[in-house]
């Protein structure tokens, strides 16, 4: 078992909090060469700016699409704050090359406890 860091921008602060809190139980990366090692039973330790979090990984999905995401888990389970699938994608959209990446690689899923 291993332990990894993942990393939050500070404008995305409240996402932070969501895994922090439990409300959001599923944290998904594209599914790059980086996070494709994270393995269920290893930990993550969520980072935003000073404020960390650690959660230990009891599942694991691998997406080739935002929309198979969806067809399997329910998308607030991802976004706690969202309202739609579409504002969900547009969110993804937002972050730095995530659409090509996501197209590339697909989605890793990591659901947390």
């Amino acid at each position: 078992m291993k332990n990894w860091t993942l990393r939050f921008r500070a404008v995305d602060k409240k996402n932070f909090e969501e895994v922090k809190s439990g409300i959001k139980s599923i944290e998904t990366r594209a599914g790059t060469i980086k996070y494709q090692p994270i393995e269920i039973g290893d930990t993550l330790t969520f980072v935003c700016g000073k404020d960390r979090c650690v959660k230990k990984i009891i599942k694991k999905f691998h997406w080739h699409s935002i929309n198979a995401m969806v067809k399997e888990i329910g998308f607030k389970k991802v976004m706690p704050s969202v309202e739609s699938v579409d504002e969900m994608k547009k969110m993804y959209a937002s972050y730095p090359n995530y659409e090509e990446k996501i197209k590339e690689h697909g989605l890793l899923g990591f659901e947390l406890n």
